[in-house]
């Protein structure tokens, strides 16, 4: 399972039906998951945790020492849930000690080609970041998160669950919940509805964001008379999803 031309060090702890392909190179203190497959001209290093059937392509790059000129060559880590797929040339860079220590990826996640995500990333569950992505060190990415082709995402900017951005997208403040946003510098362009639906929201919840999206970003109230305003309205999970979303923001939402 092993190609001869690979070069896996001793430390390394890979399941046993683990596959590496020709001239690999997997590091001291990496994890790899069962079910996992590891293509040619890949490059691991640790300390890195990688999940069951996780899928990486040639020419990747995960788990190397970040960018920031403050890494001193701290042990810090990248982990990484259950069925990522980690396509051609991308790169993922582990933690710093000045944050979490630890860049951190859910499960099920799709890296398209020459994604970058930065040191102490938090990526949850289900997201799909197209071609060159870009996401700076610290930010977060909520569960189903999309993110179009050649997008850039500023350092410690927070993207909310189900929130989707157009491709060549700008983005330097927080994105909330459930909305997408477009442009350069980027804009919001309304609810994520069809997005919803497709991931089995109903129609009250929908109409409920609907209209709660309207209070922030079309009733000229202030973030905080929207906030109130929305909550008298609807006892709804997802609009005390969408408003936690804003009101956790420490850089300002995208408007």
């Amino acid at each position: 399972m092993i190609h001869s031309t690979a070069l896996v060090d001793p430390s390394a702890s890979l399941a046993g039906d683990v596959e590496v392909g020709p001239f690999s190179v997997i590091g001291p203190d990496v994890t790899i998951g069962p079910g996992s497959v590891i293509g040619p001209h890949v490059v691991i290093k640790g300390p890195t945790v990688l999940g069951a059937r996780t899928r990486i392509f040639q020419f990747a790059s995960v788990g190397e020492n970040c960018q920031d000129k403050k890494y001193a060559g701290e042990p810090t880590r990248l982990v990484m849930g259950d069925d990522n797929v980690i396509r051609e040339g991308v790169t993922l860079h582990r933690g710093t000690v000045q944050d979490r220590g630890e860049t951190t990826i859910g499960s099920r996640n799709l890296f398209m080609a020459y994604v970058h995500v930065g040191h102490d990333c938090v990526i949850g569950d289900d997201c799909i970041l197209a071609n060159q992505v870009t996401l700076a060190g610290h930010v977060h990415l909520g569960n189903f998160a999309i993110i179009g082709g050649l997008s850039a995402v500023h350092q410690f900017c927070h993207f909310g669950e189900h929130a989707m951005a157009g491709g060549g997208s700008i983005i330097t403040k927080d994105t909330p919940a459930f909305i997408m946003i477009n442009g350069n510098p980027a804009q919001a362009h309304g609810l994520n509805a069809v997005g919803l639906k497709r991931r089995g929201f109903d129609r009250e919840a929908i109409k409920a964001l609907t209209d709660s999206y309207k209070l922030i970003y079309r009733q000229g109230l202030t973030v905080d008379q929207a906030l109130v305003t929305m909550r008298k309205r609807y006892a709804l999970d997802a609009v005390e999803r969408f408003a936690a979303s804003i009101e956790c923001s420490t850089r300002g939402i995208i408007r």
